[in-house]
């Protein structure tokens, strides 16, 4: 791996079995593309949004990005510890939000020291009040979001990839998470971006990563990959309902692996 890089991808596919929707009891399952070919460098201390339509392919990059899921095809290169910030990753529902913090902190082999100082953080950060010792299946999203976002910044790692987590619960918290966030960027932390909100990723993100189709359609600065991104969008809403339909299943008919 080249030490220039933090994280390095090479022609990686992800290939999922579809359901079989034949009558017939024995034919065989279709493969699907959710990411193809995709090829790409990171340096370290970077601040990536990565954009694209629903499906097209984000959420499996960020959890292959994590580590929780492998490619099917190529290589992956990371050098540090990371952490996925999604709204329900790596949270047990079973368990109360003050077990989560420290079953979390032992997966991961930390002291009980290292755990309890992780802990006084995120009741902190956090603010649930006695929400944090009740089962986490009684939360709400925002709720799931709070604890997520709380247990992944306090766990320090070096690479932050946050999926979605802001865009639920209250504009105050997110407000929060944001400050934190634009504090993180100033420490070197690599951190990938993803959200819907096409002014948030452009006011937070330097470089940026355009996903659709499960391909890799651009990379470079974060406004003129979100240029591009933008007109893509614009020019889908122009279609006619029939013509987006079509434009869908050419785009679905494309990730079946021949």
């Amino acid at each position: 791996m080249n030490e220039k890089y933090i994280v390095e991808f090479k022609n990686v596919d992800k290939i999922y079995k579809l359901e079989n929707k034949s009558k017939r009891r024995f034919a065989p399952k279709k493969q699907f593309y959710a990411l193809k070919d995709v090829s790409f460098n990171i340096k370290k201390g970077s601040i990536v949004g990565i954009l694209g339509t629903n499906g097209s392919g984000k959420s499996t990059l960020s959890n292959i990005l994590a580590g929780i899921s492998s490619p099917t095809n190529g290589s992956v290169s990371i050098r540090g510890e990371q952490a996925l910030i999604a709204i329900k990753a790596g949270l047990n529902n079973q368990l109360t939000g003050l077990e989560n913090i420290k079953v979390k902190g032992a997966l991961l082999g930390l002291s009980k020291k290292r755990i309890q100082e992780i802990t006084e953080g995120v009741i902190e950060f956090a603010e649930l009040g006695e929400f944090l010792y009740q089962p986490v299946k009684k939360y709400s999203s925002g709720m799931k979001s709070r604890l997520g976002f709380s247990i992944s910044i306090c766990l320090d790692p070096d690479i932050i990839i946050v999926d979605e987590a802001l865009s639920v619960g209250d504009k105050a918290f997110a407000a929060k998470c944001m400050d934190k966030m634009n504090e993180l960027r100033t420490t070197g932390k690599t951190i990938f971006f993803i959200s819907h909100s096409i002014n948030q990723i452009r006011e937070f993100c330097e470089d940026g990563i355009w996903i659709e189709g499960g391909e890799l359609k651009a990379q470079g600065k974060m406004q003129e990959i979100a240029d591009l991104y933008e007109n893509y969008v614009e020019d889908f809403k122009k279609k006619s309902k029939k013509e987006q339909k079509q434009f869908k299943e050419e785009l679905f008919e494309e990730r079946i692996v021949k």
